[in-house]
């Protein structure tokens, strides 16, 4: 923010040397990006009156001139053209300095004596972007009268320094040049000088309609009538503050407008009120598709969750933004209706982003604005509109209120503190800092209990109350101290040291772990075709996105998963193996949504199946000592091929799911090769999995093996076989195995072949073939029974 000096001075007497006030602006918050001096290089520079003009005799491009400068008259010769008889000029004396190091010497130009020169603004130094267009090129001709022989530098405002301040996001009250007063005043222990408010108004009582559809968007609106206006070049120390604050002057009332912004930091406008057409505003929200001109004439496409500014019949600005050009003050403009409001600074935010259109209201807007601006600023814009005979004020402000904005009281305690600051600061120094701050202070017996400031929008809690204490009794001013406290070991927690098994599991058979956003695209879910009604489409949504790529908080770690995976696939990467351990975020809660943290495995190569990631899933859970678990099919997940697709259950509970990419999940990735996937529960997993190692002392008896072939149907699957055989094993069934499933010409059309290798062994004694018969023939005949398995003979 650019804070001209010399107008911050009206506020508050600054009676050191500017780069001695910058650094102590700096060192309690206020951050200087830069100082810049104006006519610190120039002297002996004046003001002249030219009296007369000739044409130089010995030179066509050449004019001689006579020059008033109070204490004689000299003569000048130049080449300007854009000077009369009349003018009132800067000149350049005998002995004076420019910058740039140029100095003025009398000398004869084309035999015509020369005493001294007229500037240009780019000869006194004045950067062009300070200075009105039609004075940027030739001689500065002064628009005023003024002493003749008066030094320029304080006829023009080049005598003091200009400071630019970087401003964070949580101090918008200082995004003002009395903000930045406030602060100066605390800083250098001077008082603050408000500026006087007193309204001038005619007996005609100012009559006016307005109706707020959406009041959490606009809390307060207030207007004034202006009538008998005159549009003409606003006086030239108010162009010059303006411009020297990164404005352009423009006329007498839009120029007031933004002196009060930039004074106050209250954004305002001004409606013609003859365009205007109806003496009602109305409120509301515009509607999708709605057009509207802006006053840069560029039509623009609005939605719903924009708020604009009407007459209730047409819209006549983007509320906070920018004005319409169907209401913009011109020469013929004769009554204006003054705007000062409030708008919601998020709102003004997605309005300004979505229409690509930053403004200087918009930008102050967007960081939250006291509501108690609203009616000093439109009384400020309403007495200088008086001061500058620029209109006659209606008497009264027409605003629309109705639920004013109570005080904030935060309860502080002095004595934590001076703990958290390592210093001791007395009570009385305490409440000193903060009254100085405007904060009130009340002392509730240990405690101190603040009414905030209305302006201070930051003031949240009582660590914000530490930082203004510790900055303004100055950061210098507290000691270094050592660190004390216990020593502890640090120590890995369970979960960490799960998550650290995990990874190094997946990590040995060949895995690569990737970190993705957690913030995601909606539109995620549907590229791996979660259905319709699944919860997983409950997202939480990102109140402020940078973009719908991030506008809400992941449910699932798959889409990122697969982004990841298209990218290597794209890059020609002929294999992939990769996982990822996040959270997942579901609003299940009303206050705070439920935070999980998952496990996610994908897989693409040529030469992999359906197996090898049952395998990596197999063996993962064998490392972190996850067993008793189940694999059961799972033809409904939209996600995976309805064939290649299992469910991990433990207790009735669905631990996961993995299996093979449905080809239309690949497609929409644009993955050419088959892919496998999976996604766990990690806290299941956490709370199922024993790490506990047992010892098991090597077998005292020998063993005896069975095999057996079963001819059954196609749909059983070989889980239920398991199932069986281990349930009638009578303790005796020490391990089992498959190894064959065969379909051939011998095998009866919808049936196959399963043989298993089955291993009988007692802890107790050597079985006989008596025992080991009998339990064999009970395995086959619940077989036979319950799933009609016979034996292939």
């Amino acid at each position: 923010m650019l804070v001209p000096v010399k107008w911050l001075r009206d506020y508050v007497d600054i009676d050191m040397n500017t780069q001695e006030f910058a650094d102590k602006m700096t060192m309690t918050g206020s951050k200087v990006e830069k100082v810049e001096y104006f006519g610190a290089d120039i002297e002996k520079v004046a003001v002249g009156k030219i009296l007369e003009i000739t044409k130089h005799p010995n030179a066509d491009k050449l004019i001689v001139t006579k020059v008033d400068i109070g204490s004689e008259v000299i003569q000048i010769v130049t080449g300007a053209k854009n000077v009369k008889e009349g003018d009132l000029i800067p000149v350049a004396l005998v002995g004076a300095k420019l910058p740039g190091g140029i100095k003025i010497k009398k000398g004869k130009l084309r035999g015509e004596l020369s005493q001294g020169m007229m500037c240009s603004s780019e000869e006194l130094g004045i950067p062009f972007s300070m200075i009105e267009e039609s004075k940027r090129d030739g001689i500065y001709v002064l628009d005023e009268e003024y002493e003749l022989g008066a030094d320029v530098k304080e006829v023009l405002g080049i005598n003091d320094a200009l400071i630019e301040f970087e401003i964070t996001s949580n101090r918008p009250d200082c995004l003002s040049i009395l903000g930045i007063a406030r602060e100066a005043a605390v800083t250098i222990g001077k008082e603050l000088k408000y500026p006087n408010i007193e309204v001038k108004e005619s007996d005609d009582v100012a009559e006016f309609n307005i109706k707020i559809e959406e009041e959490d968007l606009c809390r307060r609106y207030a207007t004034r009538i202006i009538k008998n206006v005159k549009i003409e070049a606003s006086p030239y120390w108010m162009q010059r503050r303006l411009i020297e604050a990164g404005v352009r002057p423009i006329n007498n009332i839009v120029d007031i407008t933004n002196y009060v912004m930039l004074e106050l930091g209250q954004p305002l406008h001004a409606f013609d009120l003859e365009k205007l057409g109806r003496e009602t505003i109305v409120v509301r929200r515009a509607e999708d598709e709605e057009k509207f001109t802006t006053l840069d004439d560029v039509e623009r496409t609005l939605d719903s969750n924009m708020l604009l500014i009407t007459n209730g019949e047409k819209s006549v600005a983007i509320a906070g933004v920018m004005g319409g050009a169907n209401s913009e003050v011109s020469d013929n403009t004769k009554t204006i209706l003054l705007e000062s409001a409030n708008f919601d600074a998020d709102s003004i935010r997605r309005t300004s982003k979505k229409l690509n259109l930053r403004t200087e209201a918009s930008a102050k807007f967007e960081k939250g604005i006291d509501v108690n601006l609203v009616e000093t600023a439109i009384n400020r814009a309403a007495q200088l509109i008086e001061q500058l005979n620029a209109g006659t004020v209606l008497k009264g402000i027409v605003e629309n209120y109705n639920a004013p904005v109570k005080e904030q009281k935060i309860t502080v305690r002095p004595q934590r503190i001076n703990k958290l600051l390592g210093e001791n600061i007395s009570l009385n120094q305490f409440v000193e800092i903060l009254e100085s701050l405007e904060f009130k202070c009340e002392l509730i017996e240990d405690k101190v209990e603040l009414t905030v400031p209305s302006f201070r929008l930051d003031m949240v809690e009582e660590a914000d109350v530490l930082e203004e204490v510790a900055r303004i009794y100055g950061y210098e001013n507290i000691p270094s101290k050592m660190l004390y406290g216990d020593n502890t070991m640090g120590l890995q927690t369970i979960e960490q040291l799960f998550e650290e098994g995990i990874k190094s599991s997946l990590v040995s058979m060949g895995l690569n772990e990737i970190l993705t956003y957690s913030f995601v695209s909606p539109r995620g879910v549907d590229k791996i075709n979660l259905s319709k009604d699944s919860i997983k489409r409950n997202f939480i949504k990102i109140k402020n996105p940078l973009g719908e790529e991030t506008s809400v908080m992941r449910t699932t770690l798959l889409p990122n998963m697969l982004d990841v995976a298209a990218r290597n696939n794209s890059r020609k990467v002929e294999e992939f193996a990769a996982f990822e351990i996040g959270n997942t975020f579901m609003p299940m809660d009303e206050i705070m949504p439920v935070e999980r943290k998952s496990i996610c495995i994908s897989m693409y190569k040529d030469s992999i199946d359906f197996f090898d990631m049952k395998g990596v899933v197999e063996e993962l859970f064998k490392n972190i000592g996850f067993e008793n678990y189940e694999v059961l099919p799972e033809k409904n997940h939209t996600t995976f091929h309805p064939g290649r697709c299992a469910n991990i259950v433990y207790n009735d509970n669905i631990v996961g799911v993995f299996g093979e990419l449905h080809p239309d999940v690949l497609e929409n990735y644009d993955i050419s090769k088959r892919g496998y996937a999976a996604e766990f529960d990690f806290e299941l997993l956490l709370t199922y999995a024993n790490d506990e190692k047992l010892y098991t002392p090597l077998p005292k008896y020998p063993a005896m093996t069975r095999d057996i072939a079963l001819l059954i149907k196609d749909e059983v699957y070989v889980k239920e076989i398991e199932d069986i055989i281990t349930k009638n094993s009578q303790g005796l069934v020490e391990s089992f195995k498959l190894f064959d499933v065969y379909k051939g010409e011998q095998i009866e059309e919808g049936y196959k072949s399963v043989a298993y290798s089955l291993v009988y062994r007692s802890k107790d004694n050597t079985l006989t073939d008596e025992e080991v018969n009998k339990v064999h023939e009970n395995i086959l005949k619940e077989l036979s029974e319950q799933i009609n398995a016979n034996l292939r003979l």
